[in-house]
């Protein structure tokens, strides 16, 4: 089983929108016994007395828009040290989220687990622009989507 773990700042917008995405995307290929998927954040923002905030409803709103459901329980989590161990992939959307994976998980990126999720495209290096600053969540959408299959397919699936 592969397992992975999508990271962003606060956990409410475009990792929620990856595990989503690649999820259905799974599901979709039949591979649902393949994988293992979640998502966290590097920050506490959006937890509050130990309870996460649920997806952002302007990312719930372009998930529903593309026909993916299913993350209505999702909450907001912190990434843990502990991550590391537990997951296979480690998968940032900007280079400020994989400098914070890096210093919360103690292990660089060159070991290979921590990687920006549109290095899984021809578009290596860049980022996920965050949504909840540019309020342009369908662009997020179609950058995740793409890394998500690029994710797949450097998979081999």
């Amino acid at each position: 089983m592969i397992k992975v773990l999508f990271v962003c700042h606060g956990n409410i917008c475009r990792s929620p929108i990856a595990e989503f995405v690649l999820k259905d995307l799974v599901k979709k290929n039949k591979l649902d016994d393949r994988f293992y998927i979640e998502s966290a954040a590097t920050s506490t923002e959006e937890i509050w007395n130990g309870v996460g905030n649920p997806v952002y409803p302007p990312a719930a709103r372009v998930l529903l828009t593309h026909g993916i459901r299913g993350f209505e329980g999702k909450r907001a989590r912190q990434l843990t040290r502990a991550d590391y161990d537990r997951f296979d992939l480690l998968i940032g959307m900007d280079r400020a989220n994989v400098r914070n994976m890096e210093r919360m998980c103690g292990h660089s990126r060159d070991e290979g687990k921590i990687r920006m999720l549109l290095d899984y495209t021809d578009r290596v290096g860049h980022e996920v622009s965050d949504p909840w600053y540019t309020r342009d969540f369908e662009t997020a959408y179609r950058d995740i989507e793409e890394g998500c299959r690029g994710l797949l397919e450097d998979l081999g699936f």
